[in-house]
């Protein structure tokens, strides 16, 4: 079992900036890919980023790419979100995901690549 228990959000002006952490339980967390993924109400879950286990590769969605940066701390067990320059549109509920048993050096884009979520914490950005 793998608890995931994100913390960071909040409310921000934007053109502003937030840290998303993730911090997950169990040993081998070393091992997991993890993703980043939000919800806007009445959207569908979209994928945000998401970093192989060892952190040397990392994927983004266009709607991230430049602004933000994943990373992992795998002493900590925990997985970061830098979002900058944020939008009003970046107002969603992030989710982190971990992916117990990656079959790809690629880490997933999509939910279903991912075996665990935590509950989600709030960003809102006002314009």
């Amino acid at each position: 079992q793998v608890q995931l228990v994100e913390s960071g959000g909040g409310l921000v002006q934007a053109g502003g900036s937030l840290r998303l952490s993730c911090a997950a339980s169990g040993r081998t967390f070393s091992r997991y890919h993890m993703g980043w993924f939000r919800q806007a109400p009445g959207k569908e879950r979209e994928f945000v980023a998401a970093i192989t286990w060892s952190g040397g590769i990392t994927r983004s969605a266009d709607s991230a790419r430049g602004r933000f940066t994943i990373s992992r701390d795998n002493a900590k067990n925990t997985v970061y979100l830098q979002m900058n320059s944020l939008k009003p549109e970046d107002t969603a509920v992030y989710f982190c995901a971990a992916d117990l048993r990656p079959k790809d050096p690629r880490p997933g884009t999509k939910p279903a690549d991912y075996d665990y979520w935590g509950q989600g914490t709030q960003v809102t950005v006002s314009s």
